[in-house]
């Protein structure tokens, strides 16, 4: 699958005439917990042409494809990606310290994964989690589940939690997070990992009510400590900075 992804991503930069310069793999394929028929959710950043920056008219920032090979792709050109980087956006922090890396200048990476850590905000990306936690709390709490929702919704509170206790970029793969919750928890999700490993995405699991109290104490506990985090630094001009060179070059 490999190959047939690179393959994609080269077509993708001749169709659109773009330079591919960061690949990753994203959702539950990067996180550590997918179904034997997960699509492979592939991010990528983009730079266009350098004259095609300084055209009057905006120009599309994002590119989309889907393939019968279950390739659901996304891809965000350079200058929405530093804006969004501006803003700590919780997404594209995942595609910068991904587990799965497809493919990746790594001078312009590790610049980039610099930057977000010079910006990064905690109240702004623990707001992105939560969210995203609260977002799946309804489907959680129904009596049949798609085991996919539990881990969505542990996951993003996990993430939220290692921001409010440790004040950093949390990491992406799960395995990573885990540990943060009590014994009984990662013993309930092992169990739910190993049904989730061999059972397709239609699954329905009856619903777990240990995991659903548990992730509304998360919830409680990132919510109350929110307000005590720190924004992220200000750094435009260096975002400018490296906007410029980065598109000047080949």
């Amino acid at each position: 699958m490999q190959q047939t992804i690179l393959n994609k991503l080269s077509e993708i930069e001749k169709q659109h005439n773009i330079k591919i310069l960061h690949a990753v793999e994203s959702g539950s394929r990067a996180w550590g917990f997918a179904s034997p028929d997960s699509d492979y959710d592939i991010r990528f950043i983009y730079k266009r042409q350098t004259q095609e920056y300084l055209n009057l008219w905006e120009k599309q920032d994002t590119i989309e494809f889907m393939t019968n090979e279950d390739l659901d792709g996304s891809g965000w050109d350079l200058n929405k990606t530093l804006k969004l980087l501006a803003k700590s956006n919780g997404a594209l922090l995942e595609w910068l310290f991904p587990p799965v890396v497809y493919k990746t200048d790594v001078v312009f990476s590790s610049k980039m994964q610099a930057l977000a850590k010079e910006t990064f905000s905690p109240i702004a990306t623990l707001h992105h989690y939560l969210g995203t936690t609260k977002n799946f709390m309804e489907v959680c709490e129904a009596e049949k589940v798609k085991l996919k929702s539990y881990f969505y919704a542990l996951r993003s509170a996990l993430a939220g939690k290692w921001i409010v206790d440790n004040k950093t970029i949390p990491p992406v793969a799960f395995k990573e997070l885990i540990p943060l919750a009590p014994a009984h928890i990662q013993q309930k999700t092992d169990e739910l990992l190993e049904i989730k490993a061999v059972q397709d995405e239609k699954y329905l699991h009856p619903k777990e009510v240990l995991i659903t109290n548990y992730l509304k104490e998360i919830i409680a506990y990132n919510q109350k400590n929110a307000a005590s985090l720190p924004s992220g630094k200000k750094v435009n001009e260096k975002l400018e900075e490296f906007f410029r060179t980065e598109i000047q070059s080949k």
